[in-house]
């Protein structure tokens, strides 16, 4: 028998609450007369005491949303705290972790002074803290979500359950989201160009030219069912399959089990089929390809 894998880390040091303080909001009233949320040990710090971090993963602002902050913060000043930490190297001066965007948009106002929540951070988690703000930018397409999620696993080893409960994001969610991935670069730049929507998308991961398919989804301005059906009907990309009589034996495979066999697939490493009968009943086969795939599969089956 081989050792069992590795397993992974949850999340940072102290991220779940973090994660509280990035959506924490102040009165106004305080932001303006300096005094601090003691719960959330907020303080005013000078404008120029905070410096962006050069490693930002967000590196473009969007004019337009921009000046729609600008306004905001002109008439409710800054309501959501950045987070920063200090500066070893220079007295009294700290780097942005959280909230960049909302200091550039001070600054315009302008505004002299912002309230700020500071914590000490290593590197790692400043860059994890970025990876996730940009995540919840509104204005985030999918496909950027997605490489975010990505990233936030290969680089920091946090599994799918993990992000979910910190994000307040649902495990499928993630996952639909990861399998945007999958597909190739033309249909992702139709995602981000908003020309198909994530339930398009989805459709087509499973067809064998997803590309021809998105094509023509776009082109005549298909629903999501119709997309559906499009990749169930053609599974070949064959336009014209389903206008020469061509019927399926076997009903076609509902997205959410499509979802699950992918989800197994990937936790596994191995291939996952799953046949769902009427009733309920079904079966699960799981194909490997090595003894040692085999012998991994029996450790996980025997953890109770």
């Amino acid at each position: 028998m081989t050792d069992r894998p590795t397993k992974r880390r949850g999340l940072g040091r102290g991220l779940s609450a973090l994660m509280a303080d990035v959506g924490a909001e102040i009165a106004p009233e305080s932001a303006a007369s300096g005094e601090s949320a003691s719960t959330l040990s907020v303080r005013m710090l000078s404008i120029d005491a905070l410096h962006p971090n050069p490693n930002q993963p967000r590196r473009h602002f969007a004019p337009d949303a921009m000046r729609e902050l600008v306004s905001s913060i002109s008439e409710r000043g800054v309501l959501q705290p950045l987070i920063a930490r200090p500066l070893p190297e220079l007295e009294n001066q700290y780097q942005i972790v959280a909230g960049e965007r909302r200091w550039r948009a001070a600054q315009q106002v302008p505004l002299h002074e912002v309230p700020v929540i500071l914590r000490d951070l290593t590197d790692t988690e400043v860059l994890e803290i970025g990876i996730i703000e940009n995540i919840q930018r509104e204005d985030l397409d999918p496909i950027e979500e997605a490489q975010g999620y990505r990233q936030l696993i290969d680089t920091f080893g946090h599994t799918q359950e993990k992000l979910a409960g910190a994000l307040g994001k649902s495990r499928s969610y993630i996952a639909n989201l990861l399998r945007l991935l999958q597909l190739p670069g033309e249909i992702q730049t139709m995602l981000i160009e908003r020309d198909l929507s994530v339930g398009h998308a989805r459709a087509l991961i499973t067809a064998a030219d997803p590309v021809s398919l998105a094509r023509r989804v776009v082109a005549e301005g298909m629903s999501v069912r119709q997309a559906e059906a499009l990749a169930r009907d053609k599974p070949n990309g064959n336009a014209d399959g389903a206008r020469a009589g061509k019927t399926t034996t076997k009903p076609a495979k509902d997205a959410d089990t499509r979802v699950l066999e992918s989800d197994l697939s990937a936790s596994l490493g191995m291939g996952v089929v799953i046949d769902h009968r009427p009733g309920g009943e079904g079966r699960i086969i799981i194909r490997y390809k090595t003894l040692d795939q085999l012998d991994q599969l029996c450790q996980i089956l025997s953890v109770r």
